[in-house]
């Protein structure tokens, strides 16, 4: 599996693909839409989704470029289409975006597939950080986990009830997984999930 990372401001973007195929996912295209393409076409990749993990306007800077470029559906979860629309009235006033309409080409739901070559992401929905936050199993020992968990610490929540939600989210979709399991977070560097048990402050309570 081919990943590579992209620091755009200070969001992570991943390129994914399959080795064999030469076929390739975005995930959470931040901004720089054309660093983000001049690495797909270093890779060599076709690129067949474009997957938000959420909605946040920190997330999805380049989104328009980047589906124009590609042709490539873009896809979130069917909860995270409010907090999309909001995003894309904010990204109205640049010059980055220019829809007016949540461009979702496939709204997922928890359990969804999304394939390209060999390469197949799962979804986990995981709400919290926002209503349709998910993360994305890449294989069984690496997930992308988005503004969910992060090397230390765990996602923002503004909404009542949120971390109650965020923390439940990450108990029982996350710390699952098998202690070596890599963590690919939408911010900071990657983790694993038993660094997370032993040393993320917001994890010892669980």
């Amino acid at each position: 599996m081919i990943i590579r990372t992209l620091l755009l401001n200070v969001t992570n973007c991943y390129v994914i693909g399959c080795e064999e195929t030469k076929e390739g996912i975005i995930v959470d295209p931040a901004g720089d839409g054309q660093r983000i393409l001049e690495k797909v076409e270093e890779l060599g990749l076709r690129i067949k989704a474009i997957v938000l993990t959420h909605g946040h306007v920190d997330h999805v800077g380049a989104l328009e470029e980047v589906r124009d470029a590609t042709r490539a559906p873009v896809m979130l979860h069917a909860d995270e289409v409010d907090e999309m629309a909001e995003s894309i009235k904010e990204l109205s006033y640049s010059d980055t975006f220019r829809s007016v309409e949540v461009p979702a080409d496939r709204l997922l739901q928890d359990g969804d597939k999304i394939e390209a070559g060999t390469l197949t992401l799962e979804v986990i929905h995981t709400p919290g950080h926002s209503s349709g936050s998910i993360c994305l199993k890449a294989a069984p020992d690496i997930v992308f986990t988005g503004d969910t968990l992060f090397a230390g610490s765990v996602g923002s929540v503004d909404s009542p009830g949120g971390f109650d939600r965020l923390m439940a989210s990450i108990q029982t979709r996350l710390l699952v997984f098998p202690p070596e399991t890599k963590i690919y977070p939408g911010h900071g560097p990657g983790s694993q999930i038993g660094m997370e048990k032993r040393n993320n402050p917001l994890l010892m309570m669980l």
